[in-house]
């Protein structure tokens, strides 16, 4: 997978009226761990190699191991529902090694928590983790898009706000 930041800009009407917004709270705000621990439990356990949080309207989009041609939209309440992971199945990959390994994944999370809570208008609106290619998406509310493997997502944070590394990425040397 080469190790490339894909920066797209998008409509230029909402960036012109960036700091005239102001980030609303969303179900999914108020319950962001929470929905965080759901991610990686579907990430880890239930088969699910690429998942989409939509902060702003509180939906998860999901693809599966074992149905990757399509995709499934969970809503608001639904993902906060009681026994909504017993509802999936146990799966693994199949013997596919995932590019991005549990522990990275939950610090992944954490960084998401922080792009969407840390400022009013400048705020991730939706972000993406695709565990079998290491691939991160990120939509801010300026409507920008970022694309970036996710080591260099963790070599780049001082860009997303914060001056923490903490891994080395592949090839790079350890000490």
């Amino acid at each position: 997978m080469p190790r490339r930041w894909l920066q797209i800009k998008g409509d230029p009407s909402v960036r012109e009226f960036l700091f005239q917004q102001q980030r609303q709270e969303s179900l999914f705000d108020t319950h962001i761990d929470r929905v965080h621990r759901i991610m990686q439990a579907l990430a880890n356990s239930k088969g699910a190699f690429h998942i989409k949080a939509h902060y702003s309207s509180s939906q998860l989009t999901c693809w599966f191991y074992d149905d990757p041609f399509n995709y499934r939209v969970y809503v608001r309440e639904e993902v906060l529902e009681p026994g909504f992971l017993d509802s999936f199945p146990s799966l693994s990959y199949e013997g596919r090694q995932p590019q991005i390994e549990q522990h990275r994944f939950g610090q992944i999370l954490e960084e998401f928590k922080r792009l969407r809570t840390s400022d009013e208008q400048v705020y991730l609106r939706g972000a993406s983790i695709n565990r079998l290619n290491g691939m991160i998406g990120m939509n801010f509310s300026c409507d920008g898009s970022h694309y970036i493997d996710h080591y260099e997502f963790f070599d780049r944070l001082r860009e997303f706000g914060t001056k923490e590394t903490t891994d080395p990425g592949p090839g790079d040397a350890a000490g």
